[in-house]
């Protein structure tokens, strides 16, 4: 009965401990990479980048590491992005009126305006200047 007593024990101990890194894993989101320069964006979204208050204007662009917003959709950035002669590529997934679209590659072109973001079905946001 000892033994069966002890391998009960242990089976707590590593449940436990199972439970509390699994808890970790979540409550602890991934860092995302950074990759711009800073913030770029309408004149709205450089208020938002700034202050964390919106007010709710039509012409809200946002651009950050972890992804670009509008004021109706918002696309989070998901793993590293490729360098390439113009920007950047990165995946990205897309969240519009509360539909989530499939994951697809956005690509980021710089010019001397800021960036424009591009999807492949022809979607374009921006140019966006670096937030001051």
């Amino acid at each position: 009965m000892g033994a069966f007593r002890e391998m009960s024990l242990n089976t707590i101990r590593l449940t436990t401990a199972s439970a509390v890194l699994a808890v970790m894993s979540v409550a602890v989101p991934a860092k995302a990479v950074t990759f711009l320069d800073g913030a770029y964006g309408s004149k709205e979204g450089c208020i938002y980048a700034k202050t964390g208050e919106s007010s709710g204007a039509d012409d809200f662009l946002l651009l950050k590491d972890d992804g670009v917003t509008t004021s109706v959709s918002a696309c989070e950035f998901k793993g590293a992005p490729t360098k390439t002669a113009t920007g950047f590529t990165i995946k990205a997934q897309c969240d519009a009126e509360g539909e989530v679209g499939p994951e697809d590659t956005a690509t980021l072109t710089k010019s001397a305006k800021g960036y424009t973001v591009s999807f492949p079905d022809g979607t374009k946001l921006g140019p966006m200047p670096k937030c001051r």
